[in-house]
């Protein structure tokens, strides 16, 4: 079948210079804002050591920056996705509200049995509690989830930003409740207004385990009570949290190379699971940004390396295989050849198929997390080429990573407001967006090919071999499909 022509081709682009792009976008601007808007765009060149921006600063005020919260990094991305704990958004209803199974954390287990992930506790906080305090409601809140939910493993407590401001002592309700109920009781300080976006969240978070989690875990060890036995082939995956089921098809791979996974952080993670993990022999670290400090402390405390490996598309895919492959033995390492080998058939299948309509086509990505990178090569894979790619949240290594799955003359853009992508958009012409929900109803209004890189548009999964055939047949479905030309771009009227 021979794929219609891209709607956003029927007239050639003109070269863009992205450079000049930039300067026209923030004429925009008043001077003061131009100044600071300006150290976020960039044009990369080759050979640099990072991609020439400033990152994780404070969104300039006015501009619709797409970031989230220090709430949202905590509860939304790292402990939400635990499975079998209840995690309390503290403080009014509308966090809770709004961070409520929005992000597709798949997991197996008995919903509000054993397992409480698509659920949303909340101790609706009033005007009473902001002015008398909420701690004699959260310690009755949680007496009254063990009574309803007693399979429950542990409970997290997700302030929002009234409890930072009126001063709530939740660490003295969660150390307190924790021995009337003989289970963990994390108490983390994600208030929103903390740091400039949700990675200080993700920070927040991490630390919570180190505080509160790993002491079990230390105590374990010195009883001899850990319900672990050790191998030498033990893995952790860090930072992965299962959208549309994306840890489970990375577990697969890793068990097929003859690794033992212990831990998945977080999605279809455990409790349990997190208190095992430093007993592991190597921790794979797939979001850096959200997990890299607890992968940092259990190097430093545990003596754990830790390695960022990436399984999006068949290139990446057999080059992270034999990085982890080479971190064991030969068994390990020969095995990892056979999964690469037993996989080429299908991954030459997919190309076939999907080569000859994708080739060629344009994407900009703009994500939070890893994927302004980790994706890249997917899209190469298919003969795509990226032309932009920013992050909400990156920090300065982030970029310094990116540099190594980028091309010469890519425009970057840290923090991009919705002005600014809308613009960079509408002169490069790009023939695929790929980005988040805040943005996918704009473009897809411009007549333009988008896919949700947030969670994969009710996809996935997208990392493996057999998430790289869903990845093909989904960015070919958005750039192909016929629905397309009943509209058409703007540029194109």
């Amino acid at each position: 079948m021979t794929p219609p022509e891209s709607v956003t081709l029927e007239n050639e682009a003109p070269a863009v210079d992205p450079k000049e792009l930039i300067k026209d976008v923030l004429e925009a601007y008043p001077e003061k804002g131009r100044k600071k808007r300006e150290k976020h765009l960039n044009v990369y060149q080759e050979g640099k050591p990072d991609c020439g921006v400033k990152s994780n600063i404070k969104s300039l005020p006015g501009s619709m920056t797409t970031r989230g919260c220090a709430y949202a990094g905590s509860k939304g991305v790292v402990w939400g996705p635990i499975k079998d704990m209840i995690h309390i958004s503290h403080g009014p209803v509308g966090c809770g509200y709004y961070s409520w199974s929005g992000r597709r954390n798949y997991y197996i287990g008995t919903t509000g049995i054993d397992t409480f992930g698509t659920m949303q506790f909340t101790s609706d906080f009033q005007e009473r509690d902001i002015v008398f305090g909420g701690d004699k409601k959260l310690a009755k809140l949680i007496t009254e989830l063990e009574e309803l939910f007693p399979l429950n493993r542990g409970i997290s407590i997700q302030s929002e930003c009234p409890i930072g401001l009126i001063g709530d002592d939740i660490e003295a309700v969660a150390k307190k409740s924790a021995k009337e109920i003989n289970k963990a009781v994390v108490p983390v300080r994600c208030e929103g207004f903390r740091g400039v976006s949700q990675s200080l969240g993700h920070h927040i978070a991490n630390d919570a385990v180190r505080d509160w989690i790993f002491p079990r875990t230390d105590k374990a060890k010195k009883d001899g009570t850990i319900d672990v036995d050790p191998t030498q082939y033990d893995v952790a995956i860090i930072g992965d949290y299962n959208i549309g089921g994306d840890a489970w098809s990375s577990r697969i791979l890793l068990e097929e190379i003859g690794l033992r996974v212990v831990a998945q952080w977080s999605g279809d993670g455990t409790i349990n699971e997190l208190i095992n993990t430093p007993t592991v022999k190597l921790n794979l670290v797939h979001c850096y940004r959200s997990m890299n400090y607890i992968s940092r402390h259990m190097e430093e405390t545990y003596g754990i390396p830790w390695l960022e490996y990436n399984f999006f598309g068949p290139t990446q895919i057999a080059k992270s295989l034999r990085e982890i492959a080479a971190k064991f033995d030969e068994t390990i390492q020969a095995k990892a050849e056979e999964v690469i080998a037993k996989y080429q058939a299908q991954t030459d299948e997919v190309i076939a198929k999907f080569l000859p309509r994708l080739q060629g086509k344009t994407v900009a990505l703009m994500v939070g997390g890893l994927r302004p990178r980790h994706v890249v090569p997917a899209f190469y894979d298919l003969g795509m080429r990226l032309i932009g790619t920013g992050y909400e949240f990156g920090h300065n290594d982030d970029y310094k990573r990116t540099t190594h799955y980028i091309e010469d003359g890519t425009l970057i853009y840290d923090d991009v407001s919705a002005f600014e992508f809308e613009e960079f958009i509408k002169e490069m012409k790009p023939d695929l967006v790929a980005s988040g929900i805040k943005e996918k109803y704009v473009f897809q209004k411009m007549a333009l090919p988008f896919r949700q890189m947030h969670s994969w548009d009710y996809s996935g999964p997208y990392h493996g071999y057999d998430g790289f055939a869903i990845f093909a047949r989904d960015m070919d479905m958005a750039l192909n499909s016929p629905t397309w030309g009943l509209i058409g771009a703007p540029w194109n009227k």
